[in-house]
């Protein structure tokens, strides 16, 4: 049996259908979640082994930590997909929101791609893979969102490190999305404006990253990268 693939915040969108797309092709996964849906009742019934961990507790990410490394004697990939996008003009104070973003998006990625590194090297693939899911923001910055955007950023740092690190038995890439999939409450207003961001002006939906990821997984060579999956934005 192939060596399973981790993936963070498989509840919805990205890591949901990345989650059970691999799943139907036999891949097996761990996978985990904040909250419960349906979509983790599914998941559990296509094999998926998933554990309920908040990534803003440091005492259950270790557990979860630990129980990776007694179940599991090698792993053939980490998808850091789990995200929180805290507006600066939330309710919590500056400081706190600061927090929370690098929590999850700097301090949980890097303590996980340290501690399961050496599952990662067991595997019986030529090479294993850490692919980060950062964002379009951090080329551009954000005036509403800038303690997510230096979060992002400093996670797509740590794909350059971790890539360094742990070549050639470990290969470490970016992806960086622009808008996917929007949500169901958003109005037409929004999805017409957001639409015309974009050179393409569509939503491409999730299978965009899901193709992505299994480019990154198929290849031999690419490592230290971010690939931007943002329908030409940067150049509106």
């Amino acid at each position: 049996m192939n060596a399973p693939i981790l993936i963070t915040g498989v509840g919805k969108r990205i890591g949901y259908a990345l989650a059970r797309q691999l799943l139907r092709s036999d891949q097996p996964i761990i996978g985990t979640y904040r909250s419960e849906y349906e979509s983790i009742t599914e998941l559990r019934q296509l094999g998926a082994e998933l554990y309920p961990c908040d990534f803003y507790d440091d005492s259950q990410i270790r557990s979860l930590i630990d129980t990776i490394k007694e179940r599991h004697a090698s792993l053939r990939a980490i998808v850091h997909n789990a995200s929180d996008w805290l507006p600066d003009d939330n309710a919590l104070s500056p400081a706190s929101t600061l927090q929370r973003m690098m929590q999850i998006h700097v301090s949980t990625p890097y303590q996980i791609n340290l501690e399961l590194a050496d599952l990662l090297k067991a595997g019986s693939a030529e090479c294993s893979d850490i692919i980060h899911l950062t964002d379009y923001v951090v080329e551009k910055g954000s005036k509403k969102h800038i303690a997510y955007a230096a979060s992002k950023a400093a996670l797509s740092n740590m794909t350059l490190s971790f890539s360094a690190l742990f070549a050639p038995e470990i290969k470490v890439n970016a992806i960086a999305p622009a808008m996917i999939l929007f949500n169901p409450d958003d109005d037409a207003e929004y999805r017409s404006k957001t639409l015309k961001k974009s050179l393409m002006g569509i939503e491409p939906g999730v299978q965009e990253i899901v193709d992505t990821v299994n480019y990154l997984l198929k290849s031999r060579y690419v490592t230290g990268r971010t690939l931007h999956v943002d329908g030409g934005r940067h150049l509106k």
